[in-house]
């Protein structure tokens, strides 16, 4: 189930209003070009920033999310005819060989069961081709990033296109590490106020990796987001059967 931030369709309207500054593709981009990337799966593509970004720089595309009103503002972008286009989870894909899986932004931090945090990885694997890279970033749970999430410090009043005047913010729900719960609450200038409650896993580094050796992976990098140093970690990962690194899960 998606949450209503991407499901509700007057919300997922807002979504890329509030993620107005995505500096942090651009490390996406500079590494399918890097890895010489010509077909790429986009698991939780969202509103489909990346995937429509990628497929303007002529590579094969394929976005998958569950919900579907954030597919539908996705189809309405620059190039998005260029994509393939799945609403549901991985457990729709069909069969796929591509260069190079991506998981941006809270992407890797909805999977709050083990279980589909595994499934989500085993099927990311089995759509690479031999030698193909799965890229994603989490939060580094040591930040406690969630500390932040007040309305004093996320109070915003958007002026999307087409939308009005809209207040928003979030407000912690619940503190249970690893799971943090939040909420978010949109006022329009209409006087309909609407929310979207969420819970995220922070999973530790160690943890991530182990998931990832399980699911097939050699962790080839763990460094630091460029666009949030010290904040947030972007781990590199190859199919594994392929020699990648010294294998000690940093590059040197």
């Amino acid at each position: 189930m998606a949450d209503a931030l991407f499901e509700e369709r007057r919300l997922a309207q807002l979504d890329d209003a509030l993620d107005d500054d995505r500096t942090d593709l651009e490390a996406y981009l500079a590494l399918a070009e890097e890895l010489d990337a010509h077909s790429v799966l986009d698991i939780g593509c969202g509103t489909g920033t990346l995937a429509c970004l990628l497929a303007q720089r002529g590579m094969d595309v394929t976005g998958i999310d569950p919900a579907a009103a954030s597919l539908e503002v996705a189809r309405r972008k620059p190039y998005a005819d260029c994509v393939r286009w799945l609403t549901g989870d991985v457990s729709v894909l069909p069969p796929l060989r591509v260069d190079l899986v991506t998981m941006t932004g809270n992407v890797a931090k909805v999977f709050l069961d083990d279980q589909d945090w595994a499934s989500t990885l085993r099927a990311a694997c089995a759509g690479l081709r031999p030698n193909g890279y799965l890229v994603f970033e989490v939060r580094d749970p040591a930040r406690e990033a969630w500390r932040e999430w007040t309305r004093e410090k996320s109070y915003r009043r958007l002026e999307p296109r087409g939308a009005g005047s809209v207040e928003a913010w979030v407000e912690l729900a619940d503190v249970s590490v690893p799971l943090i719960s939040f909420r978010w609450t949109f006022v329009f200038d209409d006087g309909v106020v609407l929310t979207s409650n969420s819970t995220l896993r922070f999973r530790p580094e160690a943890e991530i990796s182990a998931a990832l050796r399980t699911a097939g992976f050699t962790v080839v990098d763990v460094r630091d987001a460029p666009d949030r140093p010290g904040r947030e970690l972007v781990f590199l990962a190859k199919r594994a059967g392929v020699s990648a690194g010294d294998g000690s899960g940093r590059l040197n």
